[in-house]
């Protein structure tokens, strides 16, 4: 197989993430159906993404939450949660991905499988964390 490139990677990870918020099946059953599919690749950066994300949820739904200001995580469309997580997990954990980069590829996903509004909304709860942080970045 190809090697992919970051984008796909966080694409097919976005597929995983946001599937694994619709439904309650184990990660590794959403594994089998994406192979099974075969619209949805799962290698090891996938895989890498993906259980990232996943492990941290919870401090990453908090600092959603608290960037947020005017919803409250139940009142946030599970597409956005799901590409606010890779995204906010990407600044966090992942050192080759600059937070300018994370944001950008976020605002992608959303302006590729979300409504105008959650283009905005993504922008701006990640704008405000930037903002927040960007004396920590250099």
């Amino acid at each position: 197989m190809s090697s992919m490139t970051r984008r796909e990677v966080r694409d097919c990870a976005f597929k995983l993430i946001f599937e694994k918020l619709l439904r309650d099946d184990p990660i590794e059953e959403l594994y089998a159906i994406a192979d099974e599919v075969d619209e949805i690749t799962v290698n090891d950066q996938v895989r890498e993404l993906v259980e990232g994300t996943l492990d941290k949820t919870e401090e990453l739904d908090r600092i959603i939450s608290e960037y947020s200001s005017k919803r409250g995580l139940s009142r946030i469309a599970k597409i956005n949660i799901a590409v606010l997580r890779i995204a906010l997990y990407e600044i966090l954990y992942d050192e080759k991905t600059p937070m300018n980069a994370a944001i950008n590829e976020a605002v992608q996903l959303s302006q590729t499988y979300a409504q105008q509004e959650d283009v905005s909304f993504v922008n701006g709860v990640l704008g405000a964390y930037a903002r927040a942080h960007s004396s920590e970045e250099g």
